[in-house]
């Protein structure tokens, strides 16, 4: 089987890997040189612990799953199985934390409610205040800069890979056949889209208008810590973002203890994670409504900047980095991604939300499974 996917991101990345492993043959199509999209501009977290519980939990283990796989095989992926803790800092957000450990899928996710003692055992990187941790055992990291290049390098290895970039596709031709801005002709027996944000175009005129909306977030990265944090890091705001931690003790938290001004109206919350080469990636913010703003502002970096001072007890890495990215999201928060036929032998795949870097390899699968490849 000969197999067509436009689009380098990660969701593409995933669904060539999965054809090739199958052993069929594969074209990928990218407009850029490289994937600039929010497959680059992300933390390259698995982020299991926040995940909504059935499908969308079974995506992220099973992701998780092969992503270690993955990774063993492609060390240059950059796979580290580190983990992530929250700090909770009073009894409002201890609740939260102990609701999610009494969740049925607890286990399933690595949770477990650690002492401050423990957490800093856990990452020596975190001397300052807080009372207690929510730990993920489960959450993983990879290098979203280089996760694309490595793949690719290991998919062109087999021979059975083909990789044009700078092509733009306009148009799909019949069934199972695309043309480029080039004006070349790509036929295969399947032809995946995997096109992250871009929602225009070729993506309007195949599928209409979609049930996915865009998102917008900024991000930053500093320069190298100058020592290993040991896990990924969250704050508490993340308890209200994440769909795993609705609880009552989460609508006390809301109801008790507003979110800071710029965090509320940048509805933030702190994520971060270390690079290989030392640095921190932190964020992120959320932005909804079109158009968006082309302003990369600097009150969150700010607010970012106190939070993770307060954690480490002491100061911020100068911030070397910042950027602002957009991903796809189901306008239904609750579907992991939208995948649609759109015409014999051709699918849609887009708008996993800030879940693409989480579960592209088990979308793949079963984007793989579905049309029997």
């Amino acid at each position: 089987m000969r197999v067509i996917v436009v689009g380098a991101g990660v969701v593409g990345t995933m669904h060539a890997w999965q054809a090739i492993e199958r052993g069929h043959e594969v074209v990928q199509i990218e407009r850029e040189a490289e994937a600039r999209g929010a497959s680059l501009r992300n933390f390259g977290q698995i982020w299991v612990s926040g995940r909504a519980g059935g499908e969308e939990l079974e995506t992220a283990l099973r992701a998780r799953e092969l992503w270690e796989g993955i990774g063993a095989r492609v060390p240059q992926l950059g796979f580290r199985a580190i983990g992530s803790l929250t700090p909770v800092r009073n009894d409002l957000e201890l609740a939260v934390a102990e609701a999610a450990v009494a969740r049925p899928d607890a286990a399933a996710r690595g949770y477990k409610l650690v002492t401050a003692d423990e957490a800093r055992a856990l990452n020596p990187a975190l001397r300052g205040a807080f009372t207690a941790a929510l730990w993920c055992e489960r959450d993983a990291a990879v290098e979203p800069r280089t996760a694309q290049l490595a793949l690719r390098e290991a998919l062109m290895a087999t021979g059975r890979y083909t990789f044009l970039p700078g092509r733009e596709v306009r148009e799909v031709i019949g069934d199972n056949a695309v043309r480029d801005d080039h004006g070349d002709v790509h036929s295969g027996d399947a032809v995946v889209l995997c096109t992250g944000a871009w929602l225009g175009g070729l993506v309007r005129e195949v599928a209409g208008e979609i049930p996915v909306r865009r998102v917008r977030l900024q991000m930053a990265q500093t320069d190298p810590l100058g020592e290993p944090l040991t896990t990924s890091v969250a704050d508490a705001d993340s308890f209200r973002y994440y769909p795993a931690y609705k609880s009552e003790a989460l609508e006390a938290l809301n109801a008790g203890q507003a979110q800071r001004p710029t965090a509320a109206a940048h509805k933030m919350q702190l994520l971060m994670v270390q690079r290989r080469d030392g640095g921190l990636t932190i964020g992120d913010t959320h932005e909804y409504e079109h158009p968006f703003a082309f302003d990369t502002l600097e009150d969150p970096y700010e607010h970012l900047t106190q939070v993770i001072e307060g954690f480490l007890g002491r100061p911020l890495p100068t911030i070397r980095r910042r950027w602002a990215g957009v991903y796809a999201q189901c306008t239904d928060t609750s579907r992991v991604v939208h995948r649609q036929q759109v015409r014999d032998g051709v699918w849609l795949v887009t708008g996993p939300g800030g879940r693409g870097m989480t579960c592209s390899p088990a979308i793949a699968e079963r984007t793989a499974n579905e049309l029997n490849w």
